[in-house]
Order: structure tokens, then sequence, then C-alpha cells
């Protein structure tokens, strides 16, 4: 998934563990999508907001992801964790295809894919304690190729299995903590995987569910 990658790449974050910008974004990329999204289940009433989409090279909207919760601030070694939220991923259940301009294949995604996806989103929000800013671009490299390797091994034993409701239907999940926080991946029956990742709300007892009309998010 290399234009996930660099998607996910432009992740808001910040120097020095300032509070990341605002994530919001307008709703315009993900009407586009050909693909319905998903977020948390009507059981959670807080904040609903957009962050944004990923594309492929012909433009067209292959990922996105919806937070739930307070807009998450770059951890750093000062930082008391106050921030509680829930980033819902939904990626498109595409098979192996070629490339647009017709010189190569595109990678199928898969539950892995929505669980890297998660991976690195988390990160994007995650400054260790005691690191020099000019380090975090190496230790966010290392860290990136190491959720990569997770995800392409759900059934390691870094993993463990947690069933949550989708659309209703209990639903086994690939689940992992870290000190970072913690991710999760799974499947759906409307065509999309989905993978979530938070922090200072727990994982156990959430619910996901297909989002009716994504304008509403506007």
């Amino acid at each position: 998934m290399e234009t996930t990658s660099r998607a996910v790449a432009q992740t808001p974050a910040a120097e020095g563990g300032q509070p990341v910008p605002s994530a919001r974004h307008t709703v315009d990329g993900y009407l586009l999508a050909p693909f319905p999204w998903y977020g948390l289940d009507e059981a959670f009433t807080g904040q609903r907001w957009l962050m944004q989409v990923g594309t492929a090279a012909d433009g067209a909207v292959e990922h996105g992801s919806i937070g739930h919760g307070d807009e998450p601030s770059v951890r750093n070694e000062a930082s008391e964790d106050k921030d509680k939220f829930a980033v819902v991923v939904t990626v498109a259940a595409n098979p192996s295809r070629r490339s647009p301009d017709g010189t190569g294949l595109l990678e199928a995604t898969s539950v892995s894919s929505a669980a890297w996806l998660a991976g690195v989103g988390l990160l994007s929000f995650t400054w260790p304690g005691h690191m020099d800013h000019t380090l975090r671009d190496d230790w966010l490299e290392q860290q990136t190729e190491t959720a990569w390797a997770l995800a392409d091994d759900l059934d390691g034993s870094e993993w463990s299995t947690l069933s949550l409701p989708v659309d209703g239907v209990p639903t086994p999940f690939h689940y992992r903590e870290s000190e970072f926080g913690w991710v999760l991946a799974g499947p759906t029956q409307e065509g999309v995987h989905v993978g979530a990742y938070g922090r200072g709300m727990s994982a156990y007892g959430l619910g996901f569910a297909l989002i009716k009309d994504i304008s509403a998010y506007a």
C-alpha cells in the first residue's frame, strides 16, 4: 500500500511535543469514496470529527479516518495522557489490481492493511520521553517498520483476539496494546476493513457501525 503510506505520513504532527494543529478536514474527500465509512456505534455519545482520507495515484479514495473523543495532542514526557480518543480507520477491500498507468500491480488490501494504518496513526500522535526532536524522524521510521511487521503477522504472539460488535454482529478483531496506546483491526460485511487506535479510552466495550450520513460530520 505505497499510496496509503504516503497519505499516513501527512498526518498532523508537531515538534517538541506541542499540540498538533487541528486534525479536522472537510467532508469533500469522504463523499468521493465508493465505499461506506465506519465509526463508533451509537453507544459512544462524545465528540466525533473528520481527520483525513488517503488516495491512490489516480486520486481514488482508498481509506480514511474518523476521530472520536478528544482531538489528540502528541504525547511527550511531560504529558499526563489526558487525551481520551479513539480513531476508526476504514479501508476499502480491494483485490490486487493494475496501477492506473498500467505499469504494475497494486497490492490487495486486507485486515493487515487496516492494522498497519492504525498502528502508524497511533505513532503519529506519540513522542517518546527523553527524545530530542531531531531523533524523532529516525525513531518514527523504525517504529513504522515495526508496525508493518506486526500487521503482517496478525496470528503472531503480539496480538490477541477481541470480539466487538460490527453493525450489531459480534466480530473477531486482532488487538494489541503498547506503551503508546492500543491498536485493533477486523473485517466487516460491507466491503471494507476496519482498523482503530486510541489512548485513554478502553477498546473493550467499543462497537462499530456504518455511518449512514457522513455529510453530518461536516
